[in-house]
């Protein structure tokens, strides 16, 4: 008898729960060392779980949709082998059934095996196989945004929300069908976030804070250096100057980045500050850029793209969205000018909210008072009423403000 070893759920997770996406490999395929095996999924972020070793997958212990503990079981590897000489073994998913009859790739899903650019057949997991042949399409018209270009489940429910001939990047040239009403499940991550939310209302008393900021200085620096920034690989958005303007605000308010304990208040010395990426109606992401406090604006517009960049090919890892002891929420950039109450993303203490840029008339003293047109946005800080009080919270905005508007901070 061959060793085996287990495959086990990672210890460390962001999230509320994980829940097992799809499974990569079928019970008895060889597999090696690091290969991912398995998909993992929570409310902040996707996840593949490497093989531990080489060796043939001898058994699925928690199958598709089941809830994964940290540190449970997942599966066994036989270590040695190279084949299970078993031709009934079971797919992921389906232990002791016996498989469907019927081609997977029935219908228009049959119409040939998927393929990258260089012409290897692509890899496709059970549950996006499954997809495919219940909705009968071509997998070939599925752009796919996995690792290597793999198709995940996503980029075929968007494809389906799309239409079935329609092609991925293409926009609809006729007005869209109307919305059939139904039942649609919920999906882990929204299932997790509305937890997470119902949560927080729950344990922090919100209250929220609303100044106005002129957008005037930032956006004549950022004409002034956007295409320098472009030509080493960095986008220079208005992002990056909010992020190094709240981190620079919490020198006059530290307790803002804090979180509160029934016995006493633990405030943090590194500004690890999470931006909200939506996922379109999946929910959104919050990646966060860690030490901001320590950051430039440069190196804060290079992460803030390559975070942002991951977050929507659904490339981040865990260590990407752990740790964040403040939140940025950007709704204004979907058209929404003031957001209230937005929901303190816990065990934090606050969470700002930037609106809508848009052009107002404002009064400005120019020797005597004028009204004059300027790039507005509301800003908005909710906070937990227990670990903040208005005074710190106007004094916080305050700064966060006077930076915006009197940039630069640096040169």
């Amino acid at each position: 008898m061959s060793d085996t070893t287990n495959i086990v759920m990672p210890l460390e997770q962001e999230g509320s729960k994980s829940v097992v996406r799809a499974w990569l490999k079928k019970v008895g395929d060889a597999v090696k060392q690091d290969e991912p095996i398995v998909e993992l999924e929570t409310d902040k972020v996707a996840v593949e779980v490497p093989a531990p070793a080489d060796g043939v997958l001898a058994s699925i212990a928690l199958n598709e949709g089941d809830e994964a503990a940290p540190g449970a079981t997942l599966g066994v590897l036989s270590l040695g082998l190279t084949v299970i000489p078993d031709a009934t073994k079971s797919r992921p998913g389906t232990q002791g059934q016996t498989t469907d009859p019927r081609p997977l790739g029935s219908g228009l899903a049959a119409k040939a095996a998927p393929r990258n650019d260089d012409g290897r057949e692509m890899r496709l997991s059970p549950l996006v196989k499954r997809l495919l042949s219940e909705h009968r399409v071509d997998a070939n018209t599925v752009t796919g945004t996995g690792r290597d270009g793999r198709i995940t489940h996503k980029d075929v429910e968007d494809h389906i929300a799309r239409g079935p001939t329609a092609k991925p990047a293409a926009k609809p040239s006729a007005p869209a069908a109307p919305v059939k009403g139904g039942r649609i499940p919920h999906d882990a991550m929204r299932r997790s976030i509305a937890e997470h939310m119902s949560r927080s209302v729950a344990v922090a008393p919100h209250v929220t804070a609303v100044f106005e900021a002129d957008f005037s200085a930032i956006i004549a620096h950022r004409a002034k250096h956007k295409d320098a920034f472009a030509k080493s690989g960095v986008q220079l958005t208005f992002s990056a100057y909010i992020v190094r303007a709240a981190a620079e605000a919490m020198k006059v308010s530290p307790n803002v980045n804090a979180r509160w304990h029934d016995d006493f208040l633990e405030v943090f010395e590194d500004v690890n500050i999470g931006m909200g990426v939506a996922l379109g109606d999946k929910g959104l992401i919050v990646p966060v850029i860690k030490r901001a406090q320590a950051l430039t604006l440069k190196e804060t517009a290079a992460t803030l793209t390559d975070l942002t960049e991951r977050a929507r090919k659904n490339a981040l890892k865990p260590a990407d969205v752990q740790g964040g002891t403040f939140t940025i929420s950007n709704h204004g950039v979907s058209g929404s000018l003031v957001a209230t109450p937005i929901i303190i993303n816990q065990p934090q203490s606050a969470i700002l909210g930037v609106g809508k840029l848009e052009k107002r008339v404002v009064v400005r003293s120019i020797g005597a008072d004028a009204m004059v047109i300027k790039p507005m946005a509301y800003v908005s800080l909710t906070i937990d009423h227990r670990v903040l009080d208005g005074h710190q919270t106007n004094a916080w905005l305050t700064r966060f403000v006077e930076i915006l508007e009197t940039w630069p901070l640096e040169d």
